[in-house]
């Protein structure tokens, strides 16, 4: 994807927040698994209603405050696997060892320098993803930097902290919950704003997961990485694009976000040039569309209120586009939004949804709207609609004044979405629950520095001759840690090679996945039997295919007995010879044309015939000397 925008002449500011799950054995205070498990494993559930409180200097943050504006229950599903410390019923025990090591030895990798001891704190979060209405977090090293091809990015943060809940169903009123992902251990990476393009945005993304990767002690998966973007442009505000899963939407992320800054400031500016302005009443309207055909309205009507408010100058500016297919008038609804309604009505989309053009006339001769004028209205319960008409008054305001400071929620199509204010210091206080701990200069010296995943490439090129593309492959896949055991297994075997378990790893496995076979089922254990099995001259390397269906569909079953059942083995070799010699006596006119050019179609039908219990090597000599010798007679 190529640069859209002179980004240093707009004066990009763009920085990185990467979250990533450890993979310790135990949670971060507690000694519960850190496995995910299905909802329906559920034995238990509970509920809670949040709230904010006060920090330590009696503020609060207004992050959390707008969160608590819609009266939520949020219900926990609890497992076998889970404890009284995720329900918040029970105090946290200490830190987990193993994890700050991880997490220390990421230190090591992105160059930072650690604290001499650690604080842990709570960070207010009432979106109920925490049981406790917070996150406990602790700053664990900051100064490091990361070499990209354009220059060094700065790493200034590294925290050590708690995953929170996993969402399973957002019912409106409610939100479920499951406890099994909280407390897993997680660091978050914060990068300096010195990202200079989108492109330099996803380099700097890939080295970071990199560097995690080659730990060996971090989870892989969905939902195990997100990276959060901060980007500003100048004259624009520092923005949070939160939950970029796709590590390839991070060019796209910064490029529409870059976009959008651009046209809300271009707008501010005719807006100023208009004398715009936002009138700070909300307007009962309710009486002029008591005989709407519109049916949103109407169904409304019943049990609430429609309120509007008058927007001078902003006629034409609510229906423009400041992203792909999102309007300024979608910045609005997103903000009253935050109130529980669903949705806006803006002059600029209207007459439409059943709202007549008389309906539209009547409104703005009842806000006395002029001209250039545009006219904002919202339909639902009472309370909800006078909030989300507040919440649009101080949008409409923030347009005067170019872009505001706010986290927005990163879409699929590469566009964002409000999501709350940025939070502010006053999220954050002492947890004094946990333990302080130090981290001496004799701890940190004798945490191991892995080998990062790239040298680990080059080595298996020289050690295993395997090819590039092949060695960075597996290098960088989830089976790495079962390669080195399978390869460490074999040490040198004629029967298998480096190329065979890479392949078998990499592609067979997946191939196998679409053909529907349960994969997922099978453990370390079983693919090193089926190369054990191979290595002793069991069975040839065109069996693998069939064994891993066999044991896949009975994970009971060794290689060996699997071979047994599909009737494979070793086979005498005239009973071979037989077989070539039918296939040539069935297919005669077809060598005499082709002669040896017949070896390879006929190949095919030979390793059909024979299903893995011959080397595919030996066969095809073999079929050569026949073809050769049956020519000449």
């Amino acid at each position: 994807m190529s640069d859209k925008f002179n980004y240093a002449e707009l004066g990009l500011k763009c920085g990185l927040e990467i979250h990533q799950q450890l993979d310790s054995k135990e949670k971060l205070f507690c000694r519960c698994p850190t496995r995910i498990r299905n909802i329906e494993e559920s034995n238990h559930e509970f509920f809670r209603y949040l709230r904010p409180t006060a920090s330590e200097m009696g503020e609060t943050d207004r992050a959390a405050l707008e969160q608590s504006k819609l009266k939520r229950k949020y219900i926990y599903k609890t497992y076998d696997s889970t404890c009284l410390v995720e329900n918040d019923d029970e105090p946290p025990t200490e830190l987990n060892k193993e994890s700050l090591d991880i997490a220390l030895s990421i230190t090591k990798l992105l160059n930072m320098v650690p604290v001499d001891q650690i604080h842990m704190m709570r960070k207010i979060v009432v979106d109920g993803s925490n049981t406790s209405g917070f996150q406990r977090t602790a700053f664990l090293a900051k100064d490091g930097h990361l070499d990209t091809s354009v220059g060094p990015v700065g790493v200034g943060v590294l925290c050590l902290e708690e995953e929170a809940c996993q969402k399973i169903e957002d019912k409106g009123d409610s939100i479920i919950y499951s406890l099994d992902r909280l407390g897993i251990p997680l660091v978050e990476i914060g990068t300096d704003p010195d990202i200079i393009s989108p492109s330099h945005a996803k380099e700097t993304a890939q080295q970071i997961g990199m560097l995690l990767r080659s730990t060996g002690k971090v989870k892989r998966g969905l939902g195990t990485i997100r990276q959060d973007v901060n980007i500003s442009i100048a004259r624009g505000a520092r923005v949070e694009l939160k939950g970029v899963q796709a590590l390839d939407m991070i060019e796209t992320m910064v490029e529409l976000e870059v976009e959008r800054q651009a046209n809300l400031l271009a707008m501010m500016d005719e807006l100023l040039e208009r004398g715009a302005s936002v009138c700070d009443t909300i307007f009962d309207v309710t009486d002029l569309f008591r005989e709407t055909k519109s049916k949103v309205i109407k169904k409304t009507i019943k049990k609430g209120k429609v309120y509007a408010v008058l927007l001078h100058g902003f006629d034409g500016f609510v229906g423009r586009e400041v992203q792909p297919g999102r309007r300024l008038g979608t910045e609005f609804s997103d903000r009253a939004k935050t109130s529980g309604v669903g949705g806006i009505f803006h002059t600029d989309e209207l007459p439409s949804y059943g709202i007549s053009e008389e309906e539209v006339h009547a409104l703005r001769t009842e806000l006395a709207a002029a001209e250039n004028d545009a006219v904002v209205m919202v339909a639902d319960r009472e309370k909800r609609a006078w909030d989300a008409m507040e919440s649009v008054i101080i949008r409409a305001k923030e347009a005067l004044e170019g872009v505001p400071e706010e986290t927005r929620r990163a879409l699929p199509d590469g566009n964002s979405s409000y999501l709350r204010p940025l939070p502010g210091a006053a999220r954050m206080y002492p947890e004094t629950d946990v333990p302080q701990v130090n981290i001496s200069g004799d701890y940190f010296d004798a945490i191991e520095i892995p080998e990062l995943l790239t040298e680990r490439a080059k080595r298996f090129e020289s050690d295993f001759g395997l090819h590039k593309e092949l060695a960075g492959k597996i290098a960088y896949s989830t089976y790495l840690p079962l390669f080195e055991e399978i390869m460490q297994m074999l040490g040198d075997n004629d029967n298998v090679n480096a190329t065979l378990v890479v392949r078998t790893l990499t592609g067979t496995l997946q191939e196998l996945k679409r053909d529907g076979v349960e994969i997922d089922k099978l453990e370390d254990r079983h693919f090193i039997d089926v190369f054990r099995f191979l290595a002793e001259g069991g069975v040839a390397k065109e069996a693998i295919d069939g064994l891993i269906r066999a044991i896949a569909g009975d994970t009971g079953l060794c290689a060996k007995d699997a071979a047994a059942k599909m009737g494979l083995g070793n086979l005498d070799i005239s009973e071979v010879e037989n077989m070539v010699d039918k296939i040539i006596d069935q297919r005669q006119d077809f060598v005499k044309e082709k002669g040896l050019g017949a070896v390879g179609p006929l190949m095919g039908v030979v390793m059909g015939e024979m299903r893995g219990k011959v080397d595919g090597k030996v066969l095809s000599e073999m079929l050569k000397q026949k073809i050769n010798k049956y020519i000449n007679i």
